[in-house]
């Protein structure tokens, strides 16, 4: 794990990783484009804090934390003054299965923890097997309740929704 490093991004950090995703996307670009500029809007009033992991000056994993509702989809339960929604959690396909996320789930908690959060929640598609299991591994039990999230292009998903106390 030499030169590995997570913090709390800039500004900078969030429209460079974003520009990353926007220019993998092989299809249609639209709901990238939109989530970028959320993620600046949210960044520059306060409404989010995104967590970088860094490998050798490279971005290489990230997590957001929710701590408004009003940036969340079906806020009721989820987000508030003690409690923080995950969400955005990504780690570069070469970079998976190595550990580095684990480190920088640890740090945003520890984080959120100094911030005065007694809870995280998160939200995941229920044909998500493997991120169910990696949630639950982190200790994601309790189902919070199921709903409908719509992606800028207008895409609607189920999604489960699980808590964890800290």
């Amino acid at each position: 794990m030499e030169n590995y490093v997570c913090k709390i991004a800039t500004l900078e950090d969030i429209i460079k990783k974003c520009d990353y995703e926007i220019g993998k996307a092989v299809d249609d670009k639209s709901n990238w484009i939109a989530w970028k500029e959320k993620a600046i809007e949210s960044f520059n009033k306060g409404l989010s804090i995104t967590y970088i992991g860094s490998l050798n000056d490279a971005i290489i994993c990230e997590c957001t934390a929710a701590i408004d509702p009003t940036i969340v989809q079906n806020a009721e339960g989820l987000v508030n003054d003690k409690t923080a929604y995950l969400f955005a959690f990504r780690t570069n396909k070469e970079n998976q299965g190595k550990g580095y996320f684990s480190i920088l789930f640890k740090f945003m908690i520890n984080d959120l923890i100094s911030r005065g959060y007694e809870k995280v929640t998160l939200g995941v598609e229920p044909e998500e097997e493997k991120n169910k299991a990696i949630y639950n591994k982190y200790g994601f039990t309790e189902h919070i309740k199921d709903a409908q999230e719509v992606y800028p292009d207008g895409t609607t998903i189920d999604v489960e929704y699980y808590g964890k106390k800290l």
